[in-house]
């Protein structure tokens, strides 16, 4: 009996198929999203250097809930507004693999309200 492939396999796998594709750079970092069940995170990453050039989580806001859109767009615009104070005005939007909808949407929104570009 051939067992299931996991959902987060598959999720991992078009993520590796979309990073061969992009890669953030010092004038176009990348802005990675991952989310799980209860929170959502996003970082903007200088892929050329290997560091974070700004983060943002639901755990690191104190969220009552993460799990949903309301928070996706607080972490959206609170990732923006570090990027923007570091002198970052364009990234290229990973979307880590999720399907761009529902708090994936809402943040990557958020972020380019609060003056992301991409």
């Amino acid at each position: 009996m051939i067992a299931k492939t996991k959902r987060n396999e598959i999720r991992q796998r078009v993520h590796a198929r979309i990073r061969q594709k992009l890669a953030g750079t010092a004038e176009r970092p990348r802005l990675n999203v991952y989310r799980s069940l209860g929170h959502i995170y996003a970082q903007v990453i200088d892929d050329q250097k290997g560091e974070t050039l700004a983060s943002a989580s639901s755990l690191e806001l104190k969220l009552k809930t993460g799990g949903n859109v309301a928070a996706a767009k607080e972490i959206g615009k609170a990732v923006a507004e570090k990027a923007v104070a570091k002198g970052v005005k364009e990234v290229v939007f990973d979307r880590g693999g999720y399907l761009y909808h529902g708090r994936v949407k809402a943040l990557a929104d958020a972020a380019r309200e609060a003056g992301l570009k991409f």
